[in-house]
Order: C-alpha cells, then structure tokens, then sequence
C-alpha cells in the first residue's frame, strides 16, 4: 500500500478489576407505566451512562435485560445466519461476491492525497528556495530538520503524527474518503450488534480517536465490549461460536465497501488481524480458507438483507450519535421478518 490506512481498527476492551464487574439491572417491573416504547429508550439511556463510566459489563448487562422483552430488543445476536460449511470461490461468485475485490484492499484514495500532497510540498520547497534565495548550507539544515522531524514521528509515534495529519486533511478535502469510512465502521457496528456483540463506540477520524483515547497510535475505528471472547483467547481456546462473531465483525468494513462500492480501500489491519488469530488458533490453510468464506458469505447476505438499517446507522455515526441512539435506529429499521 501507498498509504497508511486509517480507518480498519476493529478493538476489542478488556476490563480489569472487581470495579469492573458491577452490574446493575433495568427495572422491568416499570413496564406497565413506561409502556413499550419508553422501556427501551431508558434502557438505552442506561447503556450509554453504563459506557460513559467505562463499565462494559453492566452495560452489556443493561442490553440482556432488554433482549427479547416486550418493547425491549429485538435485534441484539438475532441474526439469520447461514449454514457453516466449506463453500467454494464458485458458490461466492453465483452470490455475487468476487473475493479478490474484498480480501485485498488497497487504498487507493488516501493514496492518491499523500502523493499529491507530496508533490505540492515539493513544488512549495521549490518555490520558497527560489523566492528567498537560500543557499546550499539553508537547504541542507532545513532538511536536516524535516528528517529529524518525521523519523522522531516514526520512532516515538509509530508514524501517529503522519498518520493523524494525512487522515485530518483526508477527511477535509475527499468527500469519497470521508463517506468511506463512515460507512465501514456502520458495517463493523450492525454487524455487530445483529451477532450479539455489544459496541463499546467509535470514531470516524484519526482526530477523533486522538481526542477520545489521547493517543496517537490509536486510528479511527469501531470498539467492542467482549470480555467473553478475550477470555477464550486467554485460554488459548476459542470456541466456534465466538470465532464466528469475531470473523463477521473484522470482514464486516471491508465487505461494506465492496457492496457499495465495488472493492474495500480500507480494512487492510482487520483482515490481518482475523489471520493472525487464526494462525493462532493453530488452523491449516484449507480450514482458515473455509472460515473466511463462510464469513464473508455470511456477512454480505447480512448487509444486503438490512442496508437500510445500514444506511441510517451511517448517517446517525455521521453526526456522532450515541451507542444507544444508534442501537435505537436498527431496532427501529429492522422488521420482525427480517430476522
């Protein structure tokens, strides 16, 4: 890649400590006078307060309490999955998916603004020599500094600061890129949710990610609550169900782009991060090959079946809505018949 992406972050939270554990329940007995609709809007208003306090536990406690409940939540882990077995390239391509498009993302947009973004810096240096006349030994200090300045980003940053100002002016100048990367993280949110993970939040910008975490190794990406699954991988064993959250959730930005836009820019760090784990997990080749197929399969009928829920989602992360309040929006999209 050209370019570092900055949009593929899927993070998982652990939780430390007793303080952690705390779990509080909605009272469900108010159902009579809240009636249907208020229940889970408080519900959803405990969640947030429940993330806001970094208590993921007691959140995803809040979100139980709801599931299946009258008025409650009808979408959280209802997904209608396909069936898990080996399916071939062939059987992907009759639902429409080439996998080469999906698999292999290569942002070619923010590429493209960092090369013209280095051209203007080098038509711009060219232009202040000529204009202020410096001579050699200028020149040769003033380089000298820039090198200092970005093998320090590189060192001591991990590279945060480039990456921050490329993906800040991104954001800024490429309407294509900004659209982009909402919609990968709505995909990587719905996904989600219908599979019975819980989002912790998310960020659209690097800038975002730097206000909202304070550093500047962490890019713009979707966070989840999922102490059972860090347990498993804890253990060194992961069980198939989680194994099949976990694979739906990485693929789900990269087969967002595809669907809308014919192949996937960002989501390179997700794909090798479903690899690494499976790698982990000890799977041969033809077994990571046939869990990533099946994921993939199962991800895009998931996504065409509920774009709509899709497409308002994107548009609430646009405006930087709560948790709840997008949890609000698909459990108000989706019908009972699609799940």
């Amino acid at each position: 890649m050209g370019a570092a992406t900055c949009y593929d972050n899927v993070r998982f939270i652990r939780h430390h400590g007793p303080k952690d554990y705390r779990i509080r329940s909605i009272d469900t007995s108010r159902i009579t006078s809240l009636g249907t609709a208020n229940l889970r809007r408080e519900g959803l208003k405990r969640l947030d307060e429940e993330l806001a306090k970094g208590d993921g536990r007691a959140a995803l406690s809040v979100i139980r309490d709801l599931q299946g409940k009258p008025g409650g939540l009808r979408c959280f882990s209802a997904a209608r999955q396909v069936p898990q077995r080996l399916y071939t390239l062939d059987e992907l391509k009759l639902n429409g998916i080439q996998t080469s498009s999906l698999l292999s993302p290569v942002d070619a947009t923010l590429g493209s603004i960092e090369r013209n973004l280095q051209l203007a810096a080098l038509l711009g240096g060219t232009a202040a020599w000529k204009a202020f006349a410096l001579d050699a030994q200028q020149l040769l200090y003033i380089s000298l500094g820039l090198l200092f300045m970005w093998s320090l980003d590189v060192i001591a940053y991990n590279g945060g600061i480039g990456s921050l100002l490329l993906d800040t002016i991104g954001h800024s100048i490429s309407q294509k890129y900004h659209n982009r990367v909402i919609q990968h993280e709505a995909g990587h949110f719905l996904i989600a949710y219908l599979v019975g993970v819980l989002p912790r939040g998310y960020t659209i910008s690097s800038l975002d990610a730097l206000k909202q975490e304070g550093s500047l190794n962490v890019q713009a990406g979707t966070s989840f609550v999922d102490y059972e699954f860090l347990e498993e991988v804890n253990t060194g064993k992961v069980s198939a169900t989680m194994l099949n959250r976990f694979s739906c959730i990485a693929l789900a930005g990269v087969a967002t782009e595809y669907l809308l836009y014919g192949c996937a820019e960002g989501g390179l760090s997700d794909i090798n991060q479903l690899d690494g784990l499976l790698k982990g997990l000890g799977f041969t080749q033809k077994k990571a090959d046939s869990q990533v197929r099946w994921a993939v399969l199962n991800t895009i009928l998931l996504l065409r079946r509920h774009e709509a829920a899709r497409a308002k989602l994107a548009d609430a992360m646009s405006k930087g809505r709560s948790v709840g309040d997008c949890i609000d929006i698909i459990e108000e999209v989706i019908k009972d018949v699609d799940i």
